[in-house]
């Protein structure tokens, strides 16, 4: 797996061994990427249930000015200690702004003043139905009413995950029931 955009393009992740993770596919990380492009330049991001990495470190080498990884599998966290280190220095960038936490990332907020621009959640696919909703839930109290977050979610084709009071689906990305879905997210209405 290799980062396939920005300053960091061709890098290639380590990935813990084992069923430890399932990391995105790179083409589906390049459609989501290039959905997010304008987005990207000096965005702040989380990366949830982050595996190896991937999703924040593609920002990362696009543009993202900083971001938080939450993964609290301890080989997983490993590979996303080394995989910063290996991305920032192929970007010419300091790791500085980007966090690892070794968490659950339903115990996870932004520090007051920080909330993240862009969220990519990409859980075990058998915790969707349970930890979706919760999710949306403690994102709710986030951002302020003005904010214009992009909540970008990876998922089987076959789950449907339907957004809470608040949020719309904008896109769909993805070419079956037996396929990885990412799903974006924004907020509708002030919440």
């Amino acid at each position: 797996m290799r980062i396939s955009g920005g300053a960091a393009r061709g890098v290639t992740l380590q990935v813990p061994k084992g069923d430890v993770t399932r990391p995105a596919t790179d083409g589906m990380r390049q459609a989501v990427f290039s959905s997010l492009a304008a987005r990207l330049p000096g965005a702040r991001f989380v990366d949830l249930f982050a595996g190896s990495g991937a999703y924040g470190l593609e920002a990362f080498s696009r543009g993202a000015q900083s971001g938080v990884f939450v993964e609290k599998n301890p080989r997983a966290a490993d590979c996303i200690r080394k995989n910063i280190t290996t991305v920032a220095k192929s970007a010419a960038r300091q790791a500085d702004n980007l966090k690892l936490l070794a968490m659950d990332v339903l115990t996870w907020e932004p520090a007051a003043g920080e909330a993240p621009d862009l969220v990519f959640i990409d859980p075990p696919y058998e915790v969707i139905s349970d930890v979706g909703p919760k999710l949306f839930a403690r994102m709710a109290c986030w951002w302020s009413t003005d904010a214009d977050p992009v909540v970008v979610f990876e998922m089987p084709g076959e789950v449907t995950l339907e957004p809470p009071a608040g949020w719309e689906c904008v896109k769909r990305l993805g070419k079956g029931a037996r396929q990885p879905t990412t799903v974006f997210f924004r907020r509708t209405a002030m919440l």
